[in-house]
């Protein structure tokens, strides 16, 4: 089945969980897309089951809080951010609920997490204007990067580069095997004094960067040129709220939640919208993501809502 516009609009939320009693801030798929963990602001993660579409177990970050939620390659195995206590980069065990390995060295809240899709590298930026570059199997930071601004920070689908965004105004690109020689192209964008970036994803194809922010407007780079293809708008964000925005699997579509509720969707290449859908959420839409095999996608507030099309197209 291909993603169109009309199987887009046919999208309808098939269940909800309501295992939360906090807003959820960040969830993952695994890679086969059996299964999806979402992180929350009531310090618990929770392991749902995609394709019997339903939570599998709940575990606790009760001391540290958790953010920002990353599957690694093995399936049972995450790492997360902290949101109390300290900035340490923990790395769970799923299987047993123990700790593998710690990462500290931020001395602010970390605000992007981003796993290489090849190996066992990762990447982190934080509040203390710096990225570091991590390997799961050494607790000692691999490289760090000394910014002027905030930081948000990516892998290309590839692993062989990553995006930073710094101030809200530039995305530099950065080679992984000689990132301490400084970025290979930088893309000064124009500055919008309203909002802040707080994300940056490339679609899987490679061929795009997305940037999104706490205002109403995300913006479509071309990640060769830096150019931007487009300006997508017309959501509800008033309040500054980090919204995750997501390309689905195809690099066609371009999807974000917004604070009443619905989903907007854009065609990529036309940046036309084609669908609003209506996910009956109660407060704002902060994750959305789509599965990276099955035609589904999940999108929470302080509810975790699985979506499936309700035609054939």
């Amino acid at each position: 089945m291909k993603l169109t516009d009309n199987v887009l609009r046919s999208f309808r939320v098939a269940k909800v969980f309501r295992e939360n009693s906090d807003k959820i801030n960040c969830f993952d798929f695994s890679s086969n897309g059996e299964t999806i963990i979402s992180s929350s602001d009531d310090d618990s993660l929770v392991l749902y089951d995609c394709q019997e579409g339903k939570p599998k177990r709940t575990l606790y970050s009760k001391k540290y809080g958790v953010d920002l939620i990353r599957y690694t390659h093995a399936a049972n195995t995450v790492v997360y951010s902290s949101n109390k206590i300290d900035d340490t980069i923990r790395y769970l065990s799923l299987h047993d609920n123990k700790y593998i390995r710690y990462f500290p060295g931020h001395n602010k809240r970390v605000t992007a997490l981003s796993m290489s899709p090849v190996d066992d590298t990762f990447i982190s930026g934080s509040l203390d204007k710096t990225i570091r570059l991590w390997d799961l199997r050494s607790p000692n930071c691999q490289g760090l990067m000394h910014l002027q601004g905030k930081p948000v920070c990516s892998f290309d689908p590839e692993g062989l580069i990553f995006a930073a965004g710094v101030n809200s105004e530039m995305v530099k690109l950065y080679d992984l095997r000689s990132f301490d020689k400084g970025p290979f192209a930088t893309f000064k964008l124009q500055y919008d004094r309203t909002c802040e970036w707080t994300g940056l994803k490339f679609s899987n194809d490679g061929k795009l960067i997305l940037v999104s922010t706490n205002g109403g407007a995300l913006r479509l780079l071309d990640a060769f040129k830096g150019a931007v293809m487009h300006s997508f708008g017309g959501y509800n964000n008033s309040k500054a709220v980090t919204l995750e925005a997501s390309f689905t699997p195809d690099s066609q579509f371009i999807m974000i939640g917004s604070e009443d509720g619905k989903i907007h969707v854009w065609n990529a290449e036309s940046g036309m919208k084609v669908a609003v859908l209506d996910g009956k959420h109660t407060g704002p839409v902060t994750c959305l993501q789509f599965n990276p095999k099955f035609m589904t996608f999940s999108s929470a507030c302080s509810n975790m809502a699985f979506w499936l099309p309700t035609i054939d197209d």
